[in-house]
């Protein structure tokens, strides 16, 4: 804002310069001045006749003539009152009043038609970027309102008009275009951010999520070869297997579907509200395609008394055969985590081509902590061990036991 008024004061002073130069420099036109240098200038031209005509011998009385022509210059002389007209009006007087005219008009247009509310409003919200940038990242999920996603979107394209390559600011703009459902900007916007940063797994995850929506079949190559590249950099986002998810059961590749939702069930764990909305998922897939749907065991696990296991633990859970055969039939790896928890094996967790879960009648499950990431090793290993159940049940296993 000081800048609009040093620039607008600039502008009126040398508008008002404009208006002055005239003034200040003026010309007057002094008839009464003017008349009398041209009587002047007939006077003498008259002399010069004279003189001629006197030499060719045309004039009888020169003297006579000369005295009648001076006394008509004296005739046409102004008189002692209007000998010199010149205005006593002051410069000031004509100055003062048309710079205060070209102030007002200058402000007052501004006022009238400069949309100054507008500015302000837009130079407010881009000073509270950051604020509203806080809110929309919040962990815990804080909803902007319709005006605040506007005013986000302005401030972001501000600053993105002096900043063009603010990879985290094209993100941003493309994230609140993707909830405002804009597929173009947000497929613009997230574009320029991998442009800018194309080795961010974040700035890939957003120009996926982009790029999914879009109707034409490259652009959406191009998301799942991003996924594919997050999936091999082991980038762990739940998003990503929801998307690849959805994106599979939109090709009707309901297996390839049951299986990310399988993972994604498996990433938030069974205590998560969103479990059995993927557990929906999976039984529409699996109604979807030829067959029935694969069985699946779930197993809670928990810690017996006095058991301490670090963080950065494995837990390895293996579902046997009920004889206890030390083959598994199936099996699935896991951060230990909060026990005790809840996980979901199934046909997809099998070990061996031919050999599924669905076979089983019986089975009995075993649960081991690996201390040293080492899946041969089992010394200082804590497991525990399940009875014999059917098929569908559920099964507790308690680790409490040491190699």
């Amino acid at each position: 804002m000081t800048l609009f008024w040093i620039a607008s004061i600039i502008l009126i002073v040398l508008s008002c310069v404009v208006v002055a130069l005239p003034v200040i420099r003026r010309k007057e036109n002094d008839d009464e001045a003017l008349r009398d240098e041209l009587n002047k200038a007939f006077y003498k031209d008259r002399l010069s006749e004279l003189e001629e005509e006197n030499d060719e011998g045309l004039v009888v009385n020169q003297q006579e003539l000369i005295a009648e022509l001076k006394q008509s210059l004296l005739d046409d002389v102004p008189s002692e009152q209007i000998e010199k007209k010149q205005s006593d009006i002051s410069p000031a007087f004509v100055l003062i009043p048309s710079m205060l005219l070209v102030l007002a008009l200058s402000y007052g247009m501004y006022w009238q038609f400069g949309a100054a509310d507008h500015v302000k409003q837009w130079q407010e919200v881009s000073a509270n970027l950051p604020s509203l940038s806080k809110k929309l990242m919040a962990p815990e999920g804080v909803m902007l309102t319709d005006d605040e996603m506007e005013d986000l979107t302005l401030a972001l394209r501000t600053r993105l008009h002096y900043q063009p390559e603010d990879s985290t600011g094209w993100l941003l703009l493309g994230r609140v275009a993707l909830a405002n459902r804009d597929v173009e900007t947000a497929i613009g916007a997230m574009k320029r951010a991998y442009k800018t940063e194309p080795e961010s797994d974040d700035v890939k995850l957003g120009y996926a999520q982009a790029l999914m929506l879009s109707h034409d079949d490259m652009d959406q190559d191009t998301a799942r070869k991003l996924l594919g590249q997050l999936i091999q950099n082991d980038y762990v986002d739940i998003r990503v297997f929801s998307l690849l998810a959805f994106d599979a059961f939109e090709r009707q590749d309901y297996a390839a579907a049951i299986r990310y939702w399988r993972a994604m069930q498996q990433m938030i764990g069974p205590q998560d509200s969103r479990f059995e909305m993927l557990e929906r998922s999976i039984q529409n897939a699996a109604q979807q395609m030829d067959g029935p749907q694969g069985a699946s065991v779930s197993v809670t696990i928990s810690l017996g008394e006095g058991v301490q296991v670090p963080e950065n633990a494995a837990l390895i859970v293996s579902v046997h055969n009920a004889d206890g055969s030390p083959m598994p039939i199936a099996a699935a790896r896991y951060p230990v985590g909060q026990l005790p928890r809840t996980v979901l094996l199934d046909d997809g967790n099998s070990m061996m081509e031919g050999n599924s879960l669905s076979q089983l009648k019986e089975l009995l499950v075993r649960a081991r902590v690996d201390l040293d990431g080492n899946v041969a090793t089992r010394d200082g290993d804590w497991f525990g061990e399940s009875e014999a159940v059917k098929l569908g049940e559920s099964v507790e296993v308690i680790i409490d036991k040491q190699y």
